[in-house]
């Protein structure tokens, strides 16, 4: 799985087209066309307490290629590989091609390298943006006082992480705590790493929503169920499709102040 692995392994063995994938045409392509659609830069919240954080994110990156974007993980979470000290120097020589839509940067300590006065690393964002250029979607999976301070200037939808299992979903509602009290960001997406037929699911979502509504104020808008069980090469299911539409199709441009969410897709939904 691509988060858990030793730092002494190559990140190509999480995956199963082994070998870098030489640049091509559309890459090309995506290079000179790049500013014709917008980037998104993604918080996905690392939560230790699910234990197939590595699938989800396979999953997740998947589904942004299925919907014809490339891909750049930015693994900085508590337990992935160091930051290489390449990558304080020339940030694109660090980042690894896995595949025609994922590329992968191991990112451990990284942020904090990136701080500066105010607290705020989101300098980080627009280093990653200059460094892998051919990336529609950056996906930045750290914890969530990390994601704090990078996206403290930004506006973006978080994506959390949860399981079939109450730890999870408490560190869950802490994480979107934290986002929604120091970076304002009032909307959220949840991934639950379980198995698709447990009829605890809707109840775990609906709970999850309607504390972060009740005591935050802020709105549950998309959620999706991966099997960790799942085939790996298994087509996107609906909701997670429906996940990264949404999150393709936010109106708010990067570094925007994100506006009042409307009240919709809250409840439990799978």
């Amino acid at each position: 799985m691509l988060l858990q692995r030793s730092e002494t392994m190559g990140t190509r063995d999480f995956y199963a087209s082994s070998e870098p994938v030489p640049l091509d045409q559309a890459d090309g392509l995506r290079r000179l066309f790049g500013g014709a659609r917008a980037r998104r830069f993604i918080p996905l919240v690392a939560n230790p307490h699910v234990a197939f954080s590595g699938v989800v994110i396979e999953r997740l990156t998947a589904a942004f290629g299925a919907a014809g974007r490339h891909t750049l993980v930015v693994d900085a979470a508590d337990n992935a590989p160091a930051a290489a000290e390449l990558a304080r120097v020339d940030l694109a020589a660090a980042i690894e091609p896995l595949g025609p839509d994922v590329s992968y940067l191991a990112a451990r300590g990284l942020p904090l390298a990136y701080v500066d006065t105010r607290g705020s690393a989101s300098a980080l964002l627009d280093a990653l943006a200059d460094a892998a250029p051919q990336a529609d979607v950056v996906l930045v999976h750290a914890s969530a006082s990390d994601l704090a301070r990078v996206f403290q200037r930004r506006a973006a939808r978080p994506v959390v992480i949860g399981a079939d299992h109450p730890e999870s979903i408490k560190h869950a509602y802490a994480a979107v705590k934290l986002l929604a009290q120091r970076c304002t960001l009032m909307t959220f997406d949840l991934l639950l790493a379980a198995d698709p037929q447990s009829p605890r699911l809707p109840h775990i979502a609906a709970s999850l929503s309607g504390c972060a509504d009740g005591f935050l104020g802020s709105l549950l808008n998309q959620w999706a169920v991966i099997d960790p069980a799942g085939a790996l090469n298994a087509a996107p299911g609906a909701t997670l499709q429906r996940l990264v539409q949404a999150q393709l199709n936010l109106d708010t441009p990067a570094g925007a102040v994100p506006p009042t969410a409307p009240r919709h897709d809250r409840a439990a939904r799978p």
